[in-house]
């Protein structure tokens, strides 16, 4: 009778181990693909800036520092997303896209002012589809940035409770992974000015 306890104990524990370590994996692949969305998402916006800058540039000529700026701040947001993506959740590679994030909004933001002087440049249809583009991806991109940085609190979450805490190191989920939090990007959209 005893051994038939000690087996039955042994058994829940297995299983129960076992469970664990399914979820912990379970929890990490979701949070990868989390970030491959918006992966996708961010490389389509790299892709449609081109567009908007080569479209300015009929406009704009005399301000070739600020397209230059936008391409090169692009340029540094896609090495951080490729570096990112090799690693998600890892806490160095999400800085370092959210940095560089920043930088693109900012670039991004200046054209937007330089833009305002130009009307005819805001008239024209193709920077108009670019923009409305820009926007629409911007949004994908909030949404999956959400649900990533949800699934990055679920991981990180399941593995400091107990029991998964005493399990998680062994079975090599050592390190937390990294929420991405990007500056406001209220810097690239134009809030409508309502007047009466």
């Amino acid at each position: 009778m005893g051994i038939i306890i000690t087996l039955v104990i042994i058994a829940i524990i297995v299983f129960m181990v076992v469970g664990i370590y399914n979820k912990l994996v379970t929890l990490k692949n979701r949070f990868e693909n989390a970030f491959a969305q918006i992966e996708v998402q961010l490389k389509r916006r790299y892709d449609l800036i081109p567009n908007l800058v080569e479209t300015a540039k009929a406009y704009i000529k005399h301000e070739r520092e600020t397209l230059e700026a936008v391409i090169a701040a692009r340029n540094q947001a896609s090495a951080g997303l490729a570096a990112a993506a090799a690693s998600p959740g890892n806490p160095r590679a999400m800085t370092d896209l959210s940095q560089a994030e920043g930088a693109l909004a900012g670039a991004l933001g200046r054209l937007n002012v330089v833009m305002e002087a130009y009307p005819d440049l805001k008239a024209n249809q193709n920077m108009m589809q670019v923009s409305e583009e820009l926007t629409s991806t911007e949004n994908r991109v909030s949404f999956a940035r959400q649900a990533f940085n949800d699934a990055v609190t679920e991981y990180n979450t399941y593995k400091q409770t107990f029991p998964p805490v005493i399990f998680a190191a062994m079975f090599g989920h050592t390190n937390n992974a990294s929420l991405l939090e990007f500056e406001d990007s209220a810097v690239i959209q134009q809030v409508p000015k309502v007047a009466f």
